[in-house]
């Protein structure tokens, strides 16, 4: 099967995924009712320009967006038997899994420039188009694989399992980020504990686009870009180790 193939055939998984699981509960909650109400613990009673309320509200929408639906999937599927229809398909479970990645990427994309064009308008922001665009669309994909990752074990078909783990991790990552402490303002030990959380790299890139920024802007990027091929490549693989034992 050569790449088109498979894309093909991925993205036909991605709109079975689409029509299905946006709209179930805790991907609603997750991906759209818990970044609205943390943005709002995070904006009231402080006193924050724009660009740092900015900079946050995208942070937190295009980080909890994209890492809604993909954790929910496959135990749903495993539930309901249609993951064990799937791989005995004439697909692989890379596609599979890429299908799931773009449905995430999907929706992450969707919400966030629903969320940031309005935002952008009523602040009278102007980021640097260019980078900001590009450094969304690596984070989208980042944390897109990351959801990949976090469905792949344990290999449950309880999806509240599935989620708790997930939710333990992106909140671990979150308060770590340089979202509501800025990475200038953290001692040497919290800008190294930092640098584990990809979500770091994305504000910083939107904080460069504005102008500002910590780190060099190449660096964001191109660690965007290696957490995003080490999240797909490792939940690719621990999704295999544990295939059987979801039918088990």
């Amino acid at each position: 099967m050569n790449a088109i193939d498979q894309f093909r055939r991925s993205f036909a998984i991605a709109k079975k995924d689409m029509l299905i699981f946006y709209l179930k509960g805790p991907v609603v909650i997750m991906g759209l009712l818990f970044p609205f109400f943390l943005f709002l613990a995070f904006l009231i009673g402080r006193n924050l320009g724009g660009e740092t309320l900015f900079a946050g509200l995208v942070g937190m929408t295009v980080f909890f967006t994209s890492t809604a639906v993909g954790p929910t999937i496959v135990p749903w599927e495993c539930r309901g038997r249609t993951f064990e229809r799937l791989i005995t398909a004439p697909v692989s479970l890379t596609t599979v899994l890429l299908g799931d990645f773009q449905a995430s990427f999907y929706f992450g994309l969707g919400v966030s420039l629903a969320v940031s064009v309005p935002t952008m308008l009523y602040l009278g922001i102007h980021p640097g188009f260019a980078l900001f665009l590009g450094s969304t669309l690596l984070a989208l994909a980042c944390f897109s694989a990351m959801a990949i990752l976090m469905s792949s074990y344990p290999p449950t078909d309880v999806p509240a399992d599935v989620m708790m783990l997930s939710s333990l991790v992106k909140f671990s990552l979150l308060f770590i980020s340089g979202i509501f402490v800025p990475l200038d303002k953290l001692p040497a030990y919290g800008r190294a504990i930092s640098l584990v959380s990809p979500l770091t790299y994305y504000v910083d890139a939107v904080k460069h686009s504005l102008g500002e920024g910590y780190l060099p802007v190449w660096i964001d990027l191109m660690m965007l870009a290696i957490f995003a091929v080490a999240f797909f490549l490792s939940g690719s693989w621990v999704h295999n180790r544990v295939l059987e034992r979801r039918f088990t």
